[in-house]
């Protein structure tokens, strides 16, 4: 996915800006986290837009906050915005989200973060790419911290990491008041082990049965995309491709 542009059925995203093009990760996240009851929506972390954007498509009428700590990225998810049907209900915020979190007065029923990871690995001479892949912006105490703060007293934050960084956070969430949900482990094929967690986390501190599930996105043998990833994705790519 490293072209200029990538198109879905409802919108575009152009990605010349951004360190960070579209990728599978992003659009598992936004096709499978639950919007049931949600009209408030905070994306934490928004690049080129692309997960406010399958948000607004997702919940018809929603308002959808969108914050990115680099200007350049900024103005590219501003753009994407206005290209799209959307963008009466969704406004990008060029702000470090530790300062937004401390500064907002809105509640979200939903926040949603694609975050950054990597925590110790060799760093790249690209810095829009390390501030965009590394969580020195945005340690995970710190995006726990921020949600706890703006989420309504139901409301939930959604997350995909690699899996070991996908089970510390959600053990490291309990110590804000955040309970586990849904989990689903990724798998590329098979044959393989997982490689990323979404992790859907309540605002209820209490112990709640957990819905977690597996899902793989090819089948062994290059015979193409399993019908589970299809299923989950169809409402967004416009053509079987693999990513």
């Amino acid at each position: 996915m490293g072209n200029d542009y990538f198109r879905f059925k409802q919108f575009t995203i152009y990605q010349s800006a951004v360190a960070m093009k579209v990728g599978v990760d992003s659009v598992l996240l936004g096709a499978w986290v639950g919007v049931h009851g949600v009209s408030r929506i905070l994306d934490v972390g928004t690049g080129t837009g692309l997960l406010a954007l399958m948000l607004a498509q997702r919940v018809p009428g929603a308002n959808i906050d969108a914050v990115e700590i680099d200007e350049d990225a900024c103005r590219q998810a501003r753009q994407n915005v206005l290209n799209s049907p959307w963008k009466e209900h969704i406004q990008v915020t060029c702000d470090d989200f530790r300062n937004f979190a401390d500064q907002c007065t809105t509640r979200y029923d939903l926040i949603i973060s694609n975050p950054p990871f990597f925590t110790a690995s060799l760093k790249s001479v690209d810095e829009k790419r390390n501030v965009a892949r590394h969580n020195d912006s945005l340690p995970p105490s710190d995006l726990l911290k921020g949600a706890k703060k703006l989420l309504a007293s139901r409301g939930n934050l959604a997350v995909i990491l690699p899996s070991v960084q996908g089970r510390l956070f959600a053990e490291e969430a309990s110590a804000y008041g955040l309970s586990v949900k849904r989990i689903l482990n990724i798998q590329s094929l098979p044959s393989k082990p997982s490689y990323r967690m979404l992790v859907e986390l309540s605002n209820v501190n209490e112990e709640l049965p957990v819905d977690e599930q597996t899902l793989c996105i090819e089948n062994d043998g290059n015979t193409g995309f399993t019908d589970e990833y299809k299923n989950l994705t169809k409402d967004f790519y416009l053509f079987k491709t693999k990513e």
